[in-house]
């Protein structure tokens, strides 16, 4: 991959205004690579976030970054919506589709490509570390995030029990992507990055998860908000991986010691049973955090437990709704991973 060196389009979407929006958006504009066109794609000409863009835009490169105001609707995901108008200006056959809240390094072109010097690739992603929780809420989306949700990726990934195509960051050549039904194909799908990377595996081409870690800033406004994220995350993965998720009951460990301990009357077993419980969830999540150089996670270890007791209600709500809340918009699912809009913000 030494002379694999390739002009790259960056797509990044953009919906109003994110915590440290203009530092995650500007970091995409300043990569170690020698050829790249960033788009920032917005659907409302009067988004808050526009004038960020216009001003990265002139700090950095008018040749390099572009700006694209587009209100296409080709399906109920807004993000795809949003992606239809930044590909449409693209320049190049890669391209990275990139969401608004990751920061990342200036060696992150270079990893995310680096797999696709193999023609037998069809489609490359990257890990994510939440990071910039501040209130309890954020805390307990980090813990979500750092401490369940990544190592259940890499133990699939590892174990070969199943694949993953991780949204935030993903890289894929424009031809690939057209022979697999091309973004708008994707554009009822709750969980299109999932339905992106079923049809690469099933495709014969490799789905890559790269060993390389981005940040994503977790930024939300008040407990309601992370609320209905928990839910809406517990819905992607049900109907992204229905079985592997039912069967997560298996080691929801630390609700049922709870349950156990008030069984018992909070006797001498109950409690000794709750205890070692919580003691082993925290050892395991600890050496896992460690190993992200997650220090945010470390510090806030100590909600975890009751983080995975509001787990559970997530699990339970997941199977259930039918409705699902996605940036103030409600949709209804329907079969096969598919939504429809039951409101307009």
């Amino acid at each position: 991959t030494e002379k694999f060196h390739p002009p790259v389009t960056v797509l990044k979407p953009v919906r109003g205004i994110e915590k440290d929006l203009k530092s995650n958006l500007r970091s995409i504009s300043i990569q170690d690579w020698p050829e790249y066109q960033v788009i920032y794609s917005v659907q409302d000409p009067e988004d808050l976030a526009l004038p960020i863009l216009e001003d990265i835009q002139a700090e950095v490169d008018t040749q390099k970054i572009f700006v694209v105001i587009s209100n296409v609707q080709g399906g109920a995901n807004g993000k795809v919506n949003n992606l239809l108008g930044a590909i449409a200006e693209a320049h190049h056959d890669i391209i990275i589709i990139s969401d608004s809240d990751t920061n990342l390094k200036p060696d992150y072109i270079k990893n995310i490509i680096a797999p696709l010097s193999n023609p037998d690739v069809g489609c490359v992603c990257t890990l994510f570390k939440a990071k910039s929780a501040y209130r309890w809420f954020e805390k307990m989306e980090l813990l979500t995030m750092n401490a369940d949700f990544i190592p259940s990726v890499i133990f699939a990934a590892v174990t070969g029990a199943s694949n993953a195509c991780l949204g935030p960051s993903i890289a894929i050549n424009q031809t690939t992507l057209q022979e697999l039904g091309g973004l708008e194909s994707l554009a009822n799908y709750l969980v299109e990055d999932y339905e992106l990377g079923r049809r690469v595996w099933t495709s014969g081409k490799k789905m890559v998860l790269l060993p390389y870690i981005i940040d994503v800033v977790v930024d939300l406004k008040n407990w309601r908000q992370w609320w209905t994220h928990q839910i809406y995350w517990d819905q992607n993965t049900y109907l992204a991986r229905s079985g592997p998720f039912i069967a997560t009951i298996l080691i929801r460990a630390v609700p049922f010691a709870i349950f156990f301990a008030v069984a018992r009357m909070g006797d001498l077993l109950g409690l000794g049973v709750l205890g070692i419980t919580i003691g082993l969830r925290l050892l395991t999540s600890g050496i896992i955090l460690k190993e992200l150089k997650d220090a945010e996670g470390l510090k806030s270890l100590y909600l975890l437990p009751l983080r995975d007791l509001f787990g559970l209600i997530f699990f339970a709500l997941a199977l259930t709704k039918r409705t699902v809340v996605w940036r103030g918009i409600k949709y209804k699912l329907i079969n096969n991973g598919k939504m429809v809009p039951l409101s307009k913000k």
